[in-house]
């Protein structure tokens, strides 16, 4: 598996299938559940690209104006990825707020309501404050909502195998 983390690129081959991580970040204050995700991972082969954007160099002060050069990359890395995935894993933090991983899920949720392929999990565990409003827009859309992660990658290792033909090294 190959994890590329903000702002990184690489040219994707039609051999890649990718995955893009949206979920709560918090600026910095979630739970480093990406971290999760790229180590149960790390053991299927490089044809699997995982989108990180929870990057290293952050800077939580950077005004969050599209003037800013570092923050409108970021924002614009996440949009690119998160569009062109072939799935996308959404975690939502019961701790957090996550107003732009809502923004995402109403993005994604958007442009699945047409005739789309991507794959797309969400975990939305009780406590989250608008579980409700995730839980029919995922209804809607047919995305599948876990209580947990580890039950969400479960199912992402099951799709992985059986309609990826990944298999961990």
């Amino acid at each position: 598996m190959i994890e590329l983390k903000a702002p990184e690129e690489m040219k994707i081959k039609a051999a890649h299938w990718t995955m893009f991580l949206a979920g709560s970040i918090e600026m910095g204050t979630a739970a480093k559940w990406q971290n999760v995700v790229a180590d149960r991972l790390k053991g299927y082969d490089d044809s699997l690209v995982l989108f990180n954007p929870r990057r290293d160099d952050w800077d939580s002060s950077w005004e969050q104006s599209i003037h800013n050069q570092q923050f409108a990359e970021q924002v614009r890395w996440e949009i690119s990825k998160l569009t062109a995935s072939d799935m996308v894993l959404f975690c939502f933090d019961p701790d957090t707020k996550s107003p732009i991983t809502l923004m995402e899920l109403g993005l994604i949720a958007g442009m699945e309501l047409g005739d789309s392929a991507r794959e797309v999990y969400v975990v939305c565990p009780l406590g989250f404050w608008r579980k409700g409003n995730v839980d029919i827009i995922c209804e809607k859309c047919g995305f599948r909502v876990f209580e947990s992660l580890d039950e969400a990658l479960d199912q992402t290792e099951n799709y992985l195998v059986s309609n990826g033909g990944f298999m961990p090294n």
